[in-house]
């Protein structure tokens, strides 16, 4: 006989909620949904929907010409897009057989380097603050503003930056680059000494971090994690160092591992890399080649881009009279050190700005690589490439037919991974304890982009 539900007693009755986890709430960062289960407190089980940030990059990409894939790239991990630049650029360059100038290799090093410690302050800094401690947060983006500032006067941008070019980079690094970057790897080492003894010995901290979100080895090798991620669970596996790619083999650099893959070993792992990227860049800097002076600033010369602002000040008592030598490139893009910075293969690069600016073949070799229709040509064939992103092992798969525009690309963004790995991180929980761990995967909507 059919026992209705009224007549069982309350006490012997078992019941779970569904409860939607964001997209709203403020750590699912807009597009997350986690639908959870609960039996009380606990998850006891869950389904996680990506969300709809989806701006078809791997669509857009086969709709324009390979540079014009380049600005999509910075959108995929917007904290760390010098990282997305080099990968894609990377996979390119593979297709025609590049290979680009030293110079060039050691300026995406560094970049690159610097990227991954501003990737690494967002992720701690924000996780840190979503379980309320704001100083930690504050002292990190400080931090981050100096290596943006940074960025900045290297590539004139400071999110979507496009640096990285096929065949090399935009631009040389400013006259005193070198000097300003030791100095702000000094004002971040000062910044993680703080948040080290703001949060590591931090019970509250500790206690919130500790023994949850824990994911075993086979697990996450399991569901194709990797990075810091990875690296937590006692996995020792970095491109940088498992496929050595650019000059990273130069360089000495240990590769943090964790033990038991919770929480508080994935901050841990995210901190201590952030000193081996410091180390690395400071290594490039003492070991990168040299290159001419970009433009003579104590003369009679005077860049276009500066004479113009002071003239519409109306200050032109100073260059009234005098020669000006124009340069219509941005500072360290000049044709002087072209040769330093690309790669010499006129199938894949556009010409000087000097020469585009001056002569009509000039002119007509770049209109030829950046008009549809036109664009540069890789030989048929596909490949696939990698680099270690913020977030893990960050792969481009391209396919050419020979035109100028790609005939299938494909990205397989690290976050992905970890994101379809969520339910068993949480699962067993406490609701309380998926906010720490959601924090840990580093979630970037752009990177989940499918």
């Amino acid at each position: 006989m059919e026992v209705k539900e009224q007549e069982i007693p309350k006490k012997l009755r078992k019941e779970s909620m569904l409860l939607n986890v964001g997209p709203q709430h403020p750590a699912m960062h807009g597009i997350v949904r986690i639908i959870t289960e609960l039996d009380g407190e606990i998850v006891v089980n869950s389904d996680v929907e990506i969300g709809y940030l989806h701006r078809c990059f791997e669509k857009m990409s086969e709709q324009g010409g390979y540079l014009q894939v380049i600005p999509y790239t910075d959108r995929l991990n917007y904290v760390s897009p010098l990282i997305n630049n080099q990968g894609y650029c990377m996979a390119v360059e593979k297709l025609f057989g590049l290979k680009i100038t030293e110079r060039a290799e050691y300026i995406r090093v560094i970049m690159s380097e610097l990227s991954r410690v501003s990737d690494h302050l967002t992720c701690v800094g924000a996780s840190s603050m979503e379980l309320g401690a704001f100083t930690a947060f504050l002292y990190m983006i400080k931090a981050r503003e100096f290596i943006y500032q940074l960025i900045e006067e290297v590539t004139g941008a400071r999110l979507t930056i496009s640096y990285v070019r096929i065949g090399g980079v935009k631009g040389d690094l400013p006259a005193d680059f070198a000097d300003k970057c030791r100095n702000v790897i000094k004002e971040t080492r000062k910044v993680l000494k703080e948040v080290d003894a703001l949060l590591t010995k931090n019970r509250i901290f500790v206690d919130r971090m500790k023994d949850i979100g824990v994911i075993s080895k086979e697990d996450a090798m399991a569901y194709g994690i990797t990075g810091p991620f990875l690296r937590s669970t006692g996995v020792d596996y970095d491109v940088r160092r498992a496929q050595p790619y650019s000059v990273y083999d130069r360089f000495t650099f240990e590769i943090p591992v964790g033990t038991h893959g919770d929480n508080y070993d994935r901050y841990l792992c995210r901190m201590e890399e952030m000193e081996q990227s410091l180390r690395i860049v400071e290594q490039a800097l003492d070991q990168i080649p040299g290159g001419p002076v970009l433009l003579n600033m104590q003369g009679e010369e005077v860049p276009a881009e500066y004479m113009i602002d002071e003239a519409k000040m109306g200050r032109i008592s100073g260059v009234c009279g005098k020669n000006a030598d124009f340069d219509p490139t941005l500072s360290g893009a000049n044709k002087e050190i072209y040769s330093k910075l690309e790669a010499d293969n006129k199938r894949a690069l556009i010409p000087a700005k000097e020469d585009t600016y001056s002569n009509i073949e000039g002119l007509m070799n770049h209109f030829k690589y950046v008009m549809m229709g036109h664009g540069i040509r890789p030989p048929k064939g596909e490949v696939y490439s990698i680099v270690e992103g913020g977030n893990g092992e960050l792969g481009f798969y391209i396919v050419s037919d020979g035109t100028d525009r790609p005939y299938r690309v494909r990205v397989r963004p690290p976050c992905f991974m970890i994101v379809a790995a969520l339910p068993k991180l949480i699962n067993g929980y406490t609701m309380a304890d998926i906010v720490p761990t959601f924090g840990t995967v580093n979630m970037i909507g752009g990177e989940l982009d499918h």
